[in-house]
């Protein structure tokens, strides 16, 4: 059974309101690169729980994800004091893989300041390998994907690293 009762939301998921710690503000006074990855994934994990594979699962059924890649653009500085939110899109989902979108906002003034594409992968526990999501699990995942792809797709999906060439 999931923590959580699993919906089928008409927009992406929004994680809780986050605050940043002091300790995560470097040098140039503003939040250091590793925290954004630390909000995006306690995001990640609240929508975990929505889906029925957090904590509980991992202890309950021995499954897990891990992150496979992860690509994130940083667009405006956050500094301390300032209160962020996730969302997240579930954007597409097979046997054993999630593609994810989020987004880091200013929680109370909406602006944008960086964005994560995230390949997961579901994990049988007891061997640490890739293994296909239990049927219950995947009817509830195959939901939520196509419930996210009813709503407007963030810009930015896709993107990948790269210098354009001068001409």
């Amino acid at each position: 059974m999931p923590e959580s009762a699993a919906s089928k939301p008409a927009e992406p998921f929004r994680s809780s309101i986050m605050q940043i710690e002091p300790q995560w503000i470097d040098y140039n006074g503003h939040l250091n690169m590793a925290y954004y990855n630390v909000m995006f994934d306690r995001a990640i994990d609240q929508m975990w729980l929505q889906l029925g594979i957090g904590p509980t699962y991992m202890k309950e059924r021995s499954g897990s994800t891990f992150t496979a890649e992860c690509h994130v653009r940083y667009l405006r500085e956050i500094h301390l004091g300032d209160p962020v939110q996730v969302s997240v899109w579930l954007l597409e989902a097979d046997d054993k893989r999630l593609h994810t979108f989020e987004e880091l906002r200013h929680a109370t003034e909406g602006w944008l300041s960086a964005t994560s594409e995230n390949m997961s992968l579901h994990i049988d526990m007891g061997s640490r390998k890739v293994a296909a999501f239990p049927p219950d699990i995947r009817e509830r995942i195959a939901a939520v994907v196509t419930a996210h792809s009813t709503v407007p797709r963030p810009e930015g999906i896709g993107r990948n690293v790269a210098m354009p060439s001068k001409r």
